[in-house]
């Protein structure tokens, strides 16, 4: 286990019963955030190995516009190893303890993983993820957000919206505050999206996925990806 995955692990560790509630209540797009998740040298080990624009790729569409990559070997070591720490074994047995999913599984071919840098004028609009990995094989179940900006304000936008009553209604926000981790169920109604940057900062985020051979709800059928207009 690393330090990065012992410290993760140990924070969730701390607030199992209390976790357990927050994701039980949050129905029906069940997810639950846990704050300071890293030591503060970590935290910003992370922040600091962090790529610039000009090594990723940049995502731009009606859709979405962010810089992303998932070519950890292209980056600095300690991104990769605080990327798969949330992959570590203990990481994911305290996961399945908090969401109640027994067979949850890591992404370690980051099939919808990596990391991503938004700017201003940036955004990612409602949507709902893919219900498989690439083979089609396990169900999407839980996406993993980790937020590595310090000193992010919450005026600078880039809030994780999520819409469980539609985008008719208004959504619910969650700060992209730094050394903050979210974590959220994804399904066919699982509507999310992030809002626009609206500031001249850099919004950096470590994103992972848990799949599993069974789906989150038993309601669920594939389908594939789908954006929805503001």
């Amino acid at each position: 286990m690393t330090d990065f995955a012992q410290q993760i692990a140990g924070r969730l560790r701390e607030d199992l019963s209390g976790l357990r509630a927050q994701f039980a209540a949050s129905t029906p797009i069940r997810h639950f955030v846990v704050d300071d998740v890293l030591s503060p040298v970590a935290s910003r080990q992370i922040h600091a190995a962090m790529p610039s624009p000009e090594q990723m790729r940049l995502r731009n569409s009606f859709r979405e516009r962010k810089y992303v990559s998932a070519q950890m070997d292209r980056h600095a070591p300690e991104l990769e190893e605080a990327l798969f720490a949330f992959q570590d074994e203990a990481v994911l047995e305290a996961v399945r303890q908090i969401t109640g999913k027994s067979d949850l599984e890591p992404d370690p071919q980051l099939y919808a993983g990596g990391v991503s840098v938004m700017g201003r004028g940036h955004f990612l609009n409602p949507h709902v993820d893919n219900s498989h990995d690439g083979e089609r094989a396990r169900w999407r179940n839980l996406n993993l957000l980790y937020y590595a900006t310090p000193e992010w304000e919450e005026s600078a936008g880039g809030d994780l919206e999520l819409w469980p009553q539609g985008i008719q209604q208004p959504p619910i926000s969650l700060a992209c505050r730094f050394n903050r981790l979210v974590v959220m169920e994804t399904h066919h109604q699982a509507l999310h999206s992030v809002k626009p940057i609206k500031a001249d900062a850099a919004r950096c985020c470590v994103s992972n996925y848990y799949f599993a051979p069974t789906p989150m709800r038993k309601d669920q059928c594939f389908h594939v990806t789908s954006f929805r207009a503001r």
